[in-house]
């Protein structure tokens, strides 16, 4: 057997609760010797371990000990598109949490799992890798991080305010800043104005409600024609963008549900020799550094990432000490640039 295949096969703590039919969480406990867990059930536990090899994880007895000053911080995926962790909005938020988890002598654990098992991520909880989680993003699987808090995985997420829900978020206000991007370019006299995201996604559906909604207040009827479905990845993007160029539909306005897919719908714009913002003005979403140095610069919704981290840390911290933490909604605001500036 090589390296390689012996290192896959590795036993995890996760197949050992799997195998007894306990949790990891009890696993972990009764590996360390926990007097919550009965007598026969550890000796059950620890004999099979000892039978697989296991050793036990140094970090999951920190974690009973209260020693550690780990956070888990995941990244999800979308299995189709595998949304790169280089997206500039990743890191920006990756910056801001790192600081304010250094800034309380916290560790960052970065981690990614894919989009459809959201679940798998309470494994860093259970095995005492992480003190508490941190995940950027719902990904259309509210009912599965729901589940998550039901099991009372000391998690915060990065994502929209929805109904129903059990788990604490910190987000933007993602409604407002649609409302605010849209209202925006309706003041350029922009009246064709199309949207661009994936509605799937919960912080995008409420862009597209804000969307809607400034068209609604300004007696323009929404018209499904100008409903692009994209993902926010460059190559997917840039592909809706011509698609619906070549189906001949007047459009004279853009509004993307991120500064990413703003970015590379101008790039197909100007391929087909239409420009910015002479024939379609451009708003984005996020306010990524790149905004301000695309060519031309973006016009976008500013969601305050910088302080992001700040509330978002803040907010688990009283999770972990046993404190109540309530969902918050950070403000938005919009920033001018050259992508929809009215040209004279």
């Amino acid at each position: 057997m090589t390296k390689r295949a012996s290192e896959n096969k590795k036993v995890q703590m996760m197949d050992i609760a799997r195998m007894a039919g306990v949790s990891a969480a009890t696993v972990s406990r009764a590996l360390n010797g926990s007097e919550l867990i009965n007598a026969e059930t550890r000796k059950r536990i620890t004999e099979l371990a000892r039978s697989l090899n296991y050793s036990i994880n140094q970090s999951a007895k920190n974690l009973r000990l209260g020693d550690n000053r780990t956070i888990g911080v995941v990244i999800p995926y979308g299995h189709s598109t595998r949304q790169h962790i280089s997206d500039p909005f990743f890191l920006g938020m990756l910056g801001s949490l790192a600081d304010a988890l250094t800034d309380r002598g916290y560790d960052m654990l970065l981690s990614r799992v894919d989009s459809d098992r959201l679940y798998d991520l309470a494994a860093l909880y259970d095995t005492g890798r992480a003190k508490g989680i941190i995940v950027i993003g719902q990904w259309g699987h509210h009912d599965q991080l729901n589940e998550l808090a039901m099991r009372r995985v000391p998690m915060v997420v990065w994502g929209a305010q929805l109904p129903k829900q059990m788990y604490v978020t910190v987000g933007s206000d993602n409604l407002s800043g649609g409302f605010q991007a849209t209202e925006h370019l309706l003041q350029q006299g922009r009246r064709r104005i199309a949207f661009i995201g994936d509605i799937a996604m919960p912080e995008s559906a409420l862009r597209f409600d804000g969307y809607k909604n400034a068209l609604e207040r300004s007696g323009i009827a929404f018209d499904p024609a100008l409903q692009i479905h994209s993902p926010f990845t460059p190559l997917e993007a840039q592909a809706a963008v011509r698609t619906f160029l070549r189906l001949g539909i007047s459009v004279d306005g853009l509004f993307a549900a991120s500064d990413l897919i703003a970015i590379n719908a101008i790039g197909v714009l100007k391929e087909n020799r239409l420009s910015v913002p002479a024939d379609v003005s451009v708003v984005g979403y996020d306010d990524i550094d790149q905004a301000a140095h695309s060519f031309p610069p973006l016009t976008t919704v500013r969601q305050p990432i910088n302080i992001a981290g700040e509330f978002i840390v803040n907010s688990l911290l009283q999770l972990l000490n046993g404190e109540a933490a309530s969902s918050q909604v950070i403000p938005t605001s919009i920033v001018v640039r050259e992508t929809s500036r009215t040209v004279a």
